[in-house]
C-alpha cells in the first residue's frame, strides 16, 4: 500500500562547528518528482510512476540514477525509462556498466560482483561469471552491446551527472560542499565525497541524492535524501518539491 508523507525541514543533529546557515524554501524553477535508486526493481518502479502521474501531474520527473544492479529486472526499466522519456542522472551503476562495455577484462570483476550479473541476466546474457576469463568478458561484454543496442549505449553514455532547476540540484551521490555546484568533479557527482551531508553548502542550494541507504527519506542541512533500499526490502521512494514543500511517495519493494 502506498504510504504520502509530509515532512518539514530540519536541521542536522551533526551540524558543523560554524553556526548552520537557514536555508530557504526549496524552489524548483517548476514542480520535481525526483525518484530513488531503482536497481532492477521494475514492478514497484512502473506503480510508482503510474502514481507519480496522479499524484503530480505535470511535475518534472527525473531519476537519480542507479536504475539497473542487483534487483532482477534491469532491461525493463530502462526499456520503461525510455518508452516514457524520464529525465535520468548517471548513476555509479551506469557507469560501471559503461566501463565495463569499454575494458571487459579490467572492469568485468567489479561491475559484476556488484550486480551486473544480474543486470546480464534480465538481457538474457549468462554463462559468466566475475573470476571468468578474459575472453568470456569480452564475449558477454559483447553480447551486452547487442542487447543494447547502437541507441541504447548512445543514451546511456549521454545521461548528465548533473541537473539544476532553481535553488534545487539533483545528482546521484550529492555533492562536494566546498566546490559550486557549477565546479564539481564528476566523482563526487557520481560516487560521493566525504563532507557532503557534513558541511552544509554556503550557497542555499538544495542537493536530492541518492546512492546511500537511509531507513525512511529524510531532509536535513540542505539535503534531501531518497535512497531507501528498494532492492533490498526497503520502499521505492520519489520526493515531490513545490510550492517550498517537500513531501514523499513510496511503494513497497519486494
Amino acid at each position: 500500500m502506498l504510504r504520502l508523507k509530509l515532512l518539514q525541514r530540519g536541521r542536522s543533529t551533526s551540524a558543523p562547528p560554524a553556526p548552520e546557515r537557514a536555508f530557504p524554501p526549496p524552489a524548483p524553477e517548476q514542480p520535481l518528482a525526483v525518484i530513488g535508486d531503482v536497481h532492477g526493481m521494475a514492478e514497484p518502479f512502473v506503480r510508482l510512476l503510474d502514481r507519480l502521474a496522479q499524484e503530480a501531474p505535470g511535475a518534472r520527473v527525473i531519476c537519480v540514477g542507479d536504475l539497473i544492479d542487483r534487483g532482477e529486472h534491469s532491461a525493463e526499466v530502462l526499456a520503461a525509462v525510455r518508452e516514457r522519456e524520464i529525465e535520468v542522472i548517471l548513476g555509479n551503476h551506469e557507469e560501471m556498466l559503461l566501463r565495463f562495455l569499454e575494458a571487459p577484462e579490467r572492469e568485468g570483476t567489479r561491475w559484476l560482483r556488484n550486480g551486473g550479473l544480474q543486470t546480464l541476466a534480465s538481457f538474457g546474457i549468462g554463462g559468466v561469471t566475475p573470476s571468468a576469463a578474459p575472453e568470456r568478458l569480452v564475449a558477454a561484454r559483447d553480447a551486452l552491446r547487442a542487447a543494447l543496442g547502437s541507441e541504447g549505449e548512445t543514451w546511456l553514455r549521454g545521461l548528465p551527472r548533473l541537473i539544476v532547476s532553481g535553488n534545487v540540484a539533483v545528482s546521484h551521490a550529492g555533492a562536494d560542499p566546498w566546490r559550486p555546484i557549477s565546479q564539481q568533479v564528476p566523482a563526487a557527482l557520481s560516487w560521493g565525497h566525504a563532507d557532503f551531508g557534513q558541511r552544509a553548502r554556503t550557497d542555499g542550494l538544495w542537493v536530492v541524492h541518492g546512492h546511500v541507504v537511509v531507513p525512511t527519506p529524510r531532509i536535513q542541512n540542505g539535503v534531501i535524501s531518497i535512497d531507501t533500499g528498494a532492492y533490498a526490502g526497503g520502499p521505492l521512494s520519489a520526493a515531490l518539491i513545490a510550492g517550498g514543500e517537500t513531501r514523499f511517495l513510496d511503494i513497497p519493494g519486494r
